[in-house]
């Protein structure tokens, strides 16, 4: 019964198996992650269009599930630049201006994330941490980082957008740089300052929230509101209280798509960071565990009026840096916010746009890594294609069709990858292995015997193209081959019919050449599909084997010495997983 606790709550393990000398660390840990996702959560709620307080509350509750929930010992959970900048995008036109609707459509969006990820997880869809490819999400987070950026320079320099999109805005710069407020942008760079002087003379403090807190200082005692300088205005404190919604319910269904889009994106983007973090640290992560963390985390923070939340890659360096052993680390750094949300959120509201617009730059500028992408140019074009076409997509056409093309480019890119695979022709070396033909010259061709493989399972959709490449390259071999053997071991790993009838065609065009068609590798099952689909096997049909060697050694015909070795090999050797 308690192992089974264990397996729903991972992270309660390890806390009722807590050993004191974690202590000391892991609370040093939880002082550093909370000064910084302090501010960090208070400008990402205001880059999602809700109250300060909101960022407090998207912090509280989803660090205390995670902790319970996660697999991760060192991961934080919390806003993301990604999901609040997905969020205010889907959020802000739907809501045409009314906060309270506003804030209430994002809560739902982040409940229908948290329920997409518990859904995914209970159809152990885990894999999908391995869907959008490196290359994709590069591209993906480069865009909305640039996007991020541009959107807070009318906090920086103190003008409103009147564009919606990226281009127009970038079209518009003379005039609205024209329209820039001295008195804020002056806070700006004084915010700037003390950011990078608080870098260079106390690396390790947070710099972000000294930042905030002398911006905020500066305003209070100086009551620099009397020239404008916009703050984030009054933080309603205390506990969360729920809110009847007050939108159409059928305005639900613009957020069905968006919300399974941000969870793909969330939890792929998450397990990058929990999976470096762990093979650093030297354990393994549960990915499906991870999917069901995430989706429990975002429904506690819509249960508790915040917004979606995911894996935060600087919250977790920080806490890695400092030395944080377990989840306790959370668990710590979710009760100082929520002290702070509860009785300290007066202070809150002196905290100036201008250096909220300014944390968000810099934050945007870490996320920011356009060398990477241009370095993938020399190692794989297409990959470097990948990532700047999903680049482009979130630029030009916005974040939520970025994100849709990125999904469907890591869709394609799969299915590019089954469809036209790479393939080999084997042969044999001199200790009688079998190995694929290069030019090294380690293996030679077998006399009278053509070895065909094809790396990729074989289904309708490429069944065509195993077909004609089998017989391109058969086409190029010696006029002397007697037998045609297809290793069966990568290729056919599910019964599909077409590929089956596919099959009586090679062997059909191989017979009216007075050549034989065989199968090696997965016996059993071969024979039973070949049942099914009505096709015989054997001397009147296609023979199949239980592996390469057996094969070969029926279809001996006056071996070379040098492969005299293959007949002694044993049977297990250089199978497909060897290959």
């Amino acid at each position: 019964m308690l192992s089974r606790l264990y397996d729903f709550m991972p992270g309660l393990n390890t806390l009722l198996h807590y050993e004191r000398k974690w202590f000391a660390d892991d609370v040093r840990a939880a002082l550093s992650v909370a000064a910084v996702a302090l501010p960090v959560a208070i400008a990402y709620a205001q880059l999602t269009g809700v109250n300060a307080a909101v960022g407090l509350y998207s912090c509280i509750l989803p660090m205390i599930l995670y902790a319970l929930f996660g697999t991760s010992k060192q991961l934080i959970v919390g806003p993301d630049a990604a999901t609040c900048a997905v969020i205010a995008a889907v959020v802000t036109p739907l809501a045409a201006g009314d906060s309270v609707k506003h804030w209430q459509l994002v809560v739902t969006m982040t409940a229908m994330t948290g329920f997409w990820c518990f859904i995914a997880s209970r159809f152990k869809l885990g894999v999908l941490a391995d869907f959008l490819s490196k290359p994709i999400l590069m591209g993906l987070l480069n865009g909305v980082a640039i996007t991020i950026i541009v959107s807070q320079f009318s906090k920086v320099f103190g003008f409103t957008f009147d564009d919606r999109y990226l281009l127009e805005r970038l079209g518009g710069v003379p005039t609205y740089l024209s329209q820039t407020h001295i008195p804020t942008l002056l806070m700006a760079l004084f915010t700037l300052g003390v950011f990078f002087a608080m870098k260079r003379l106390k690396p390790t403090w947070p710099a972000s929230m000294f930042a905030i807190a002398f911006g905020a200082l500066l305003v209070w005692v100086f009551n620099l509101k009397q020239f404008d300088i916009n703050t984030i205005g009054t933080v309603t404190g205390g506990l969360p209280v729920f809110n009847t919604p007050i939108y159409d319910i059928g305005i639900i269904r613009e957020l069905v798509v968006p919300a399974l889009n941000l969870a793909i994106v969330s939890f792929v983007s998450m397990m990058l960071t929990a999976r470096s973090f762990a093979a650093k640290n030297g354990y393994d992560i549960d990915a499906d565990k991870e999917f069901r963390a995430l989706g429990i985390a975002n429904i506690g923070s819509a249960l508790s009026q915040g917004f979606a939340v995911s894996g935060a890659d600087s919250r977790t360096a920080v806490n890695d840096d400092s030395g944080g052993k377990t989840q306790l680390v959370s668990i710590i750094s979710a009760g100082i916010i929520a002290v702070i949300a509860l009785f300290l959120t007066a202070p809150l509201e002196f905290i100036p746009s201008a250096a909220l617009g300014v944390v968000l730059i810099i934050a945007s500028i870490h996320l920011l890594d356009l060398k990477a992408i241009w370095l993938l140019k020399r190692k794989d074009k297409q990959a470097f294609y990948l990532a700047l076409a999903t680049l482009f997509a979130v630029l030009f056409i916005g974040v939520i069709p970025g994100i849709t093309l990125a999904v469907l480019l890591g869709l394609f890119q799969f299915i590019r990858t089954v469809m036209r695979p790479t393939d080999n022709i084997l042969g044999v070396d001199i200790k009688g292995v079998v190995r694929s033909l290069d030019a090294t010259d380690k293996a030679k061709s077998v006399q009278g015997v053509f070895i065909y493989r094809f790396n990729s399972p074989l289904t309708y959709f490429n069944a065509g193209y195993f077909k004609r490449r089998l017989l391109e390259q058969y086409a190029r071999q010696k006029d002397d081959t007697q037998c045609v053997i297809i290793d069966a071991v990568p290729c056919f790993t599910h019964l599909d019919l077409s590929v089956m009838a596919m099959l009586t065609d090679l062997d059909v065009i191989f017979k009216k050449r007075g050549i034989r068609l065989e199968l090696a590798g997965r016996k059993r099952q071969l024979l039973s599909w070949f049942e099914i689909a009505g096709m015989t096997s054997g001397k009147d049909g296609i023979y199949v084997h239980s592996d390469l060697y057996i094969a070969l050694q029926k279809n001996s015909v006056s071996q070379p010495s040098a492969q005299v070795n293959l007949f002694t090999t044993h049977p297990n050797e250089g199978t497909a997983e060897q290959l």
